[in-house]
């Protein structure tokens, strides 16, 4: 056997397999001797059918058989030893003359070869890392709402300004009959407010479901209706209060403290605050880091320069898929993804050369953690560490929860990488503004 490679130019080389028969007419026989020995052909005896007729039966299928594997094995083997770093997979070059009764073979394969790539992490205008503060607004936000989730509902005899209304949507044309708990305060508009102000229960409501709520998504819920069925939904329906109740917020004081945070945690107001500010910028912080990934990533791949073998990358993409596309078809999904591929490349070369890779027992810790956390939002906070390892190692039987733990891994080992290399330049912005200058 004989492998050789031609390089076309920097990108594109092409390789010639060259098969003997002496490279597989040992194994071929051996196959065959054990078909002989498991022929089962009417008129012989079993095991001694004539080795003529089993060749004559089965030799050309089981040569072309072991040549392909011998081929498709030492290719690979050959791509390995040599380090040939290539984009896609090798694609066999047709060839017009080619002929199995032959018994010798030559094959070639086309290949797109990985790009060299020089990586400048040093950004001439500094990229932003944020600091996302929690500011007094939200805070306020949040302290509202734990203390109307720990407070109590108290019964109203007629609606007012912030209450809470049960009660049953009715249209008979559309079949819909439909209890819900509704804020008045969701309901859009003054006008249709007003028009609850004032009753009592047993009284209905004439309402039109147009504009009914802030926000549409409400009125699904409240009708009990799918996303193409509110679409333009434009009718009249009434509404019987069933209910009128009102939230009254609980206590600012140590059982409110307690409950939220745990025992003796918190235990001024003050306190409070700070710890919701912290909870937050917790939660901040993920959004702010996933933005400095976003910003470097697109960072480099619009700064690092690199050609990649296009040509070749079209003709993989007509035959790699599921079903064969047509040349235009593989054309378009090639500038879809190109993008995407430059930046796997150039991610994959941080990997190499930092030697950023993910150990066994560093898959384990994480998963560690990440089951720790979640065990935690059912109120089991201290797991015996027998109990962990047992879970741990159930997790890590799922490949797709393995490749998902991975990729978060990876994720924050990047992240790392690039805060410990990438200069930034820091910016302290509240949620709102980050929204307003992240997302535009």
């Amino acid at each position: 056997m004989n492998i050789t490679k031609e390089n076309i130019d920097e990108l594109n080389a092409v390789v010639k397999v060259e098969i003997a028969a002496a490279d597989y007419q040992d194994k071929v026989s051996e196959i065959l001797k054990d078909y002989r020995k498991k022929a089962d052909i009417p008129g012989f005896r079993k095991g001694q059918v004539p080795m003529g007729m089993v060749k004559k039966q089965y030799g050309k299928s089981v040569m072309i058989d072991e040549v392909n594997k011998l081929l498709q094995d030492s290719l690979n083997k050959f791509l390995t030893e040599e380090k040939i770093d290539i984009l896609g997979n090798p694609l066999p070059k047709m060839q017009d003359d080619f002929n199995w009764e032959t018994a010798d073979y030559a094959f070639e394969f086309e290949l797109g070869l990985a790009p060299k790539i020089e990586l400048d992490l040093k950004a001439k205008n500094k990229i932003k890392q944020y600091k996302i503060v929690a500011d007094k607004k939200i805070i306020d936000e949040e302290v509202e709402k734990i203390r109307k989730q720990f407070g109590k509902l108290v019964s109203k005899s007629e609606v007012e300004e912030g209450v809470s209304l049960t009660g049953t949507f009715v249209n008979e044309e559309k079949e819909i009959n439909k209890k819900s708990t509704i804020e008045l305060a969701t309901i859009k508009g003054k006008t249709n407010q007003k028009k609850f102000i004032g009753k009592k229960v047993g009284d209905v409501v004439a309402l039109k479901t147009k504009g009914l709520f802030t926000d549409d998504h409400q009125l699904m819920g409240a009708l009990g209706l799918s996303h193409d069925d509110i679409h333009d939904l434009d009718i009249t329906l009434t509404f019987t209060i069933e209910e009128i109740n009102v939230t009254e917020f609980a206590e600012m004081n140590q059982e409110l403290f307690d409950k939220v945070f745990g025992k003796d945690v918190v235990k001024t107001e003050e306190e409070l605050r700070a710890k919701i500010k912290e909870e937050i910028e917790k939660q901040f912080q993920g959004q702010a880091d996933q933005q400095i990934i976003n910003d470097v990533n697109d960072y480099l791949v619009a700064n690092t320069k690199f050609d990649l073998p296009a040509e070749f990358l079209k003709k993989w993409i007509v035959v790699s898929g599921e079903k064969p596309l047509t040349p235009e078809q593989a054309a378009e999904e090639y500038e879809r993804s190109e993008k995407g591929l430059r930046f796997q490349l150039i991610q994959d070369k941080i990997f190499k050369d930092n030697n950023l890779q993910i150990t066994l027992d560093e898959l384990k810790e994480y998963t560690k953690g990440f089951v720790v956390a979640q065990m935690a939002q059912y109120g089991q906070l201290n797991p015996e560490e027998k109990q962990l390892d047992e879970i741990v190692q159930r997790v890590l039987t799922n490949e797709d929860e393995v490749k998902r733990l991975q990729d978060q891994l990876m994720g924050q080992k990047l992240l790392d990488f690039y805060k410990a290399n990438v200069p930034f330049e820091e910016k302290e912005v509240t949620y709102e503004e980050f929204v307003k200058e992240v997302y535009k």
